[in-house]
């Protein structure tokens, strides 16, 4: 049976859950989307607006306006609507309509760009839009979650501690890629500790943001089609890229054992998994971060006609599903 671990004794929500029964390796995940804002995407929205409340730039009458791909703007449209500031998020066509409600009900506006920039595909075309509403009205403030230290600062001071602190004897972590905020806050949190902890960066494949070449990725949340500015990769020990199918396998392997993830996480399990079926000599405390849950997915990634569309009538293999159960 898959074991549940919850701690009583921290003060923020920390549960994480034992893998080992369903991808044969030793992996905990850290599950991040037990809040109101469903993902990890909220511990950095707060640290974002409160900074920019405490200096000033965010103030009554303000509206907030930022490019996410679904998370992290879910996470602001329910900080401003109880805040009682205004709310404009920026995305495309990959944002999953769930999403999309989820803000709008909070009061938020949408805006979906369809047409990639020449130069920076569908990020870079966000990033101009949401340049260009800015320049139209200074009520407009963005925090722009690619350049602001206060998204790494949120992980370095809440998720990485609360893992050292579960896992003492931690050997390698496994983080998503996405504007890199939680890898770097953690990354650095634990270097600082002097831990001999492996950073192991997973990826989306046809993401830029560790110099791979762009390609189609339908999935959102992780990968880029733009460097991220707060990336240092010294700080990371490998990077693990992952093939969209290999994401969506992971995912439905997990709801068949009753855990509905969702894509950002799908991907990290599977990259993780990878990584340790090539270090099985190895006995390894391995921790991977799971940034979402998988009802915003119903739609996309556990609906068959979608798949279908996208990725061949084979995506899914009943047969290797059922294998992967009974293992």
């Amino acid at each position: 049976m898959t074991i549940i671990s919850v701690p009583t004794d921290f003060n923020e929500e920390d549960l994480y859950v034992d893998l080992r029964p369903i991808v044969q390796h030793s992996l905990f995940l850290k599950c991040e989307g037990f809040n109101f804002a469903g993902s990890i995407k909220l511990k950095a929205a707060t640290e974002m607006v409160e900074a920019a409340e405490w200096i000033g730039v965010l103030k009554p009458g303000s509206i907030l306006v930022e490019s996410s791909s679904g998370n992290l703007g879910a996470a602001l449209s329910l900080i401003a609507a109880s805040k009682g500031y205004g709310f404009l998020c920026v995305t495309d066509s990959r944002c999953n309509l769930s999403a999309r409600r989820f803000m709008e009900a909070m009061g938020s506006r949408v805006h979906i760009i369809s047409e990639p920039a020449a130069d920076g595909g569908l990020l870079g075309a966000r990033i101009a839009h949401v340049q260009a509403l800015c320049a139209s009205d200074d009520r407009y403030v963005w925090l722009n979650q690619y350049t602001n230290t206060d998204n790494w600062k949120a992980h370095y001071r809440t998720t990485a501690p609360a893992i050292a602190r579960r896992f003492p004897q931690l050997d390698v972590l496994f983080i998503g890629a996405g504007t890199t905020g939680t890898l770097m806050g953690c990354a650095r949190y634990f270097r600082t500790l002097q831990r001999q902890v492996r950073i192991v960066a997973v990826d989306s494949a046809g993401s830029v943001t560790f110099g791979g070449r762009p390609g189609r990725r339908m999935i959102p949340g992780l990968g880029t089609s733009v460097r991220p500015a707060l990336l240092d990769e010294s700080y990371v020990h490998e990077v693990v890229h992952v093939e969209e199918p290999d994401t969506i396998r992971a995912c439905h392997r997990l709801a068949r054992r009753g855990f509905l993830f969702g894509g950002s996480t799908g991907t990290v399990v599977s990259g993780a998994t990878q990584w340790l079926s090539r270090h099985e000599d190895q006995d390894l405390t391995a921790v991977a971060i799971a940034p979402d849950l998988g009802e915003r997915y119903l739609d996309t990634i556990y609906q068959t006609n979608w798949l279908h569309d996208l990725y061949g009538e084979d995506v899914l293999n009943p047969d290797e599903l059922a294998t992967d159960l009974t293992a």
